[in-house]
């Protein structure tokens, strides 16, 4: 009979690519990893990899094994919330969450409290992570929701096996220094601000592209982006006291940004959706922890 356990360490080695990544991701030796694929392949009475020197790939066997091992997961994972919400009741269990800073913030944290206060047999555990970083950790049951983003003109990629359900949807706004000569307008054009220095979040982020989207195609300009920072808070004070600008959501700016200017954008606007990514299956608490972040998102 074929041990889950190993099962998963052929899908984190599929996905890892390396037998080194699938250690280092599931904290265990090279050495253990590939002992337990060795157990797991007498288990199948099949070979499941060849190794050509350093590298390791899955033969049609590995892959078919591959294939079948989210729907077994998905089906223990099921069965154990189930027993385990009949024992106690309600629902109950641990929820891994990941969510960008600003929803973190304004979304995650009030959800987490009003969960201790509904579902208290719920344990929430929250990171803070981009969806970049968090998408494969769902997809390999290292999380069980992702709170992303995606602004408009730069949409992320469909996964079919995930579900994605929008939280809010925001606009945009430019964030000048208070003595900025376009702080004084309503509208301000980006034509306008092809001297600026800019602040915005880091290399390979959607926040980052969106804003050399804007700046290319709105304004006309390369930006000069000199201030680099995922937390939003760093980057209104690169603003207030370095004389920077940046774009950024409603989530930042609606509670208050004292010692900066917040704009629109002449041109037009510039969207952003908050959305919640969960897989298709779903346990009872992680249904518990969806319906407390679409409360908190109103």
């Amino acid at each position: 009979m074929i041990d889950l356990h190993r099962l998963r360490l052929l899908r984190e080695l599929h996905a890892r690519g390396t037998m080194h990544g699938a250690a280092r991701a599931l904290g265990y030796s090279p050495s253990a990893i590939s002992q337990q694929l060795g157990v797991l392949e007498r288990e199948a009475g099949a070979k499941l990899l060849e190794r050509t020197g350093r590298t390791v790939r899955l033969t049609d066997a590995g892959q078919a094994l591959v294939r079948h091992a989210a729907v077994l997961l998905d089906g223990l994972e099921a069965a154990e919330a189930e027993v385990a919400a009949i024992a106690a009741g309600r629902p109950v269990g641990l929820v891994r969450v990941s969510a960008f800073q600003s929803a973190f913030l304004r979304i995650v944290a009030p959800a987490v409290a009003a969960l201790a206060q509904s579902h208290p047999g719920i344990r929430v555990e929250v990171i803070e992570a981009e969806v970049e970083a968090s998408v494969p950790a769902l997809r390999l049951r290292q999380l069980d929701a992702v709170v992303g983003d995606e602004y408009s003109g730069r949409p992320r990629p469909v996964h079919d096996d995930l579900v994605r359900q929008s939280l809010v949807r925001e606009e945009v706004r430019l964030i000048l220094p208070e003595d900025h000569a376009g702080a004084g307008e309503g509208r301000v054009r980006m034509t306008e601000l092809a001297g600026a220095r800019w602040a915005a979040c880091q290399p390979g982020t959607g926040h980052r592209e969106m804003q050399i989207q804007a700046c290319r195609e709105l304004g006309g300009f390369e930006p000069d982006l000199r201030y680099s920072s995922d937390d939003f808070l760093i980057l209104v004070e690169m603003v207030r006291t370095a004389g920077a600008c940046a774009l950024l959501p409603d989530l930042v700016v609606q509670y208050g940004v004292p010692g900066v200017a917040v704009r629109s954008l002449a041109e037009g606007t510039i969207g952003r959706e908050v959305f919640l990514l969960t897989r298709a299956n779903r346990t009872p608490a992680v249904e518990a922890v969806a319906a407390a972040l679409h409360h908190a998102a109103r």
